[in-house]
């Protein structure tokens, strides 16, 4: 378990010597990211891509945050921003009370970054990527030790100290870049789709660890186009597309913001505008909504005794039922009636 205090993960960011005060702004108590307008206009090749546009985010100290969308919805550039990797085409962006574009070296202080690609030192052993880590963020040689050692016996790697880290599996390289980013115990972890490539199980044993930092205080930010993942790690969330914020709560709050007690998937082929509007005609049906090869149906009461319905009102239509499946409400069906389309694509 990672015991870093919380009143420790939480407390003011001191300025530098020098450093002007104001840069400082500080967000709300509670508050320890904030952007305001944040954007990010790629112009170098052919027309201009807005990949985040006027972004507003505040992010509570102590919460897991995600930002969830599919491939190209703008989570990576918002991080690459937010870590300093990425200068903002205008407005700004606070994390824990450091203006990022004003003063990016005081940033990273404050910052731990788990990106996608793996990032660690080929040259190094599985110890010395967090002791040589932790030395370069000013530990000493004996806390920087004593850290590694701690962080190797909580991230399950104990066995693996002396190994050099190409012969890491997938998982344990992972769980090594998480270790090696909280080393110098920032206020904020960012997660830049963390489990993305990873088997079920390293998945699963990933989570756990957050579950650990996160019940110690750490503020986490992670990206993700996983429901799952979204839904199990995340205290409020927000479903990103095209560079903006579409909504934003909680999974549960999210959920309940579809009105509907199950979902039905209902596969077919033709004309599927007209079979969404034939079957948004049935008693219990609050909304239906075209997806890829079917109909995706929002039902409140019973499900039992609208499936009979479903297959007699499309067949009325002249539509072939290929498939019918039955789920609660995701958090990707919050994204397609938002898109109109699905998570993945």
């Amino acid at each position: 378990m990672y015991t870093r205090p919380l009143d420790d993960l939480c407390a003011p960011v001191t300025p530098a010597e020098g450093q002007d005060s104001a840069a400082l702004s500080a967000p709300g108590p509670a508050e320890i990211i904030r952007t305001d307008g944040l954007t990010k206009t790629y112009t170098a090749r052919g027309p201009a891509i807005t990949a985040v546009d006027h972004l507003a985010l505040s992010v509570r100290a102590g919460e897991i945050f995600g930002l969830l969308g599919p491939n190209g919805a703008g989570k990576t550039t918002t991080v690459g921003m937010l870590t300093t990797r990425v200068v903002p085409t205008s407005g700004r962006a606070l994390v824990g009370g450091v203006d990022v574009v004003a003063d990016p070296s005081l940033a990273k202080q404050v910052i731990g970054v788990v990106p996608q690609s793996n990032t660690l030192d080929r040259e190094l052993t599985v110890w010395q990527n967090l002791y040589f880590h932790g030395r370069y963020f000013g530990l000493g040689a004996e806390e920087a030790t004593e850290a590694a050692d701690r962080l190797l016996e909580q991230f399950r790697l104990s066995d693996r100290a002396k190994a050099n880290v190409a012969t890491l599996s997938g998982g344990m390289a992972q769980r090594l870049m998480v270790a090696r980013a909280i080393m110098h115990r920032p206020r904020i972890l960012f997660l830049d789709e963390p489990t993305a490539g990873l088997d079920p199980q390293s998945r699963i044993a990933l989570w756990d660890i957050l579950g650990d930092l996160h019940a110690a205080g750490q503020t986490v930010l992670l990206t993700t186009h996983y429901m799952e993942e979204a839904d199990r790690l995340c205290d409020r969330v927000a479903i990103m597309d095209h560079g903006r914020i579409l909504a934003l709560d909680t999974p549960a709050g999210l959920k309940r913001s579809l009105g509907a007690d199950t979902i039905v998937r209902v596969g077919s082929v033709g004309d599927l505008r007209r079979l969404a509007a034939v079957l948004a005609a049935m008693e219990g049906t609050r909304s239906a909504h075209v997806t890829e090869g079917g109909v995706l149906l929002y039902l409140s009461g019973p499900v039992a005794r609208t499936l009979p319905r479903i297959f007699a009102a499309a067949e009325a239509h002249g539509f072939a039922v290929t498939d019918l499946s039955v789920t609660e409400p995701t958090l990707e069906a919050v994204f397609i009636t938002l898109t109109g389309k699905e998570l993945r694509d």
